[in-house]
């Protein structure tokens, strides 16, 4: 583990973890699972979907904003972040929360949806030019020139701490030997999961085909830049050009593998959850689910739960 440190990113101890939920309960919700018949969604088999795009903001992302926002130095007043839109949204509706000011930076094609919801939570919001890695500088340079807390998306132990208590919450809803399914992005959602389900249930994370930055990782054994096809459905929320440090660092410690899934698949999934069970999800959301059914004779003979991560479309 020391090795892979050095290489990728410090990952957070059981310590870490275990102060995020008792920090985080009752400030978040408790998203439910649903047990479904996978002839609803175009699977053979039983699945058990995780909601946690009921969770505040619409997405995961309230988890990980919360809790780095609460570990701020007690002096701090104002903070800053970068995200394709979720990670942004829930860091405004942290900082209100906490009463302390936001500065979020996002790409320009951030969905609109997500830049009002920024904006309605009191923040100030600035568009990038490019993509995530741009929004990234933005808020580290304003972060520097202007005293802020840089709250990161997914590369930050506070963060990925944050996002590991729906592991804690899936530890309580389903058995052990499941498969977990996780969209990933940076990767701090499939790194808090892996960390809060070690040895219970095996992870696995699901990458749109545009934007392959963790299996790029793993077959490097480091965070490597990729190139991401920005017509992709769901990059906006799973984008990230470099895979997190963290997210590197168990995922080659826990040799994890990732599920590919192209953007027919994605809209595929996303269409199904809203036709069958009258779920609205956004593409990044679907990922997990569209991982699952591209890849579903790997999956055979197991018991699948999929994280559905956000609902901003």
């Amino acid at each position: 583990m020391d090795a892979l440190e050095a290489n990728c990113g410090v990952i957070p101890t059981d310590e870490d973890l275990a102060q995020a939920h008792a920090r985080l309960r009752g400030r978040v919700r408790r998203t439910p699972i649903l047990h479904v018949d996978g002839r609803d969604v175009g699977a053979d088999g039983a699945l058990t979907l995780k909601l946690e795009q009921l969770q505040h903001t619409g997405s995961f992302k309230a988890r990980g904003a919360l809790n780095a926002v609460l570990t701020m130095p007690g002096a701090a007043t104002s903070v800053t972040a970068a995200s394709g839109g979720n990670h942004a949204v829930a860091v405004a509706w942290a900082a209100r929360r906490a009463g302390v000011h936001a500065t979020i930076f996002v790409p320009s094609f951030s969905p609109q949806v997500k830049q009002d919801a920024i904006r309605r939570h009191g923040a100030d919001l600035h568009l990038v030019d490019g993509f995530y890695a741009d929004a990234l500088d933005a808020s580290q340079r304003y972060a520097a020139d202007h005293d802020a807390v840089h709250i990161d998306a997914y590369d930050q132990v506070a963060t990925v701490a944050g996002q590991s208590t729906v592991g804690a919450e899936l530890a309580d809803q389903i058995p052990p030997g499941d498969v977990v399914i996780v969209s990933c992005g940076g990767g701090g959602l499939f790194a808090g999961v892996c960390l809060a389900l070690r040895g219970r249930n095996t992870v696995l994370a699901a990458e749109p085909e545009t934007a392959p930055s963790l299996a790029a990782a793993i077959a490097a054994g480091r965070p490597v830049d990729i190139d991401i096809d920005r017509t992709g459905v769901a990059v906006d929320s799973l984008g990230a050009r470099r895979a997190g440090a963290i997210a590197t660092a168990v995922a080659l410690d826990q040799r994890s593998r990732v599920l590919l899934a192209p953007d027919r698949a994605i809209r595929h999934a996303q269409h199904q959850l809203w036709d069958s069970l009258r779920l609205a999800v956004e593409p990044g959301g679907a990922t997990a689910l569209a991982a699952a059914l591209q890849h579903a004779r790997d999956l055979s003979g197991h018991g699948v739960t999929v994280l559905i991560s956000g609902a901003n479309a």
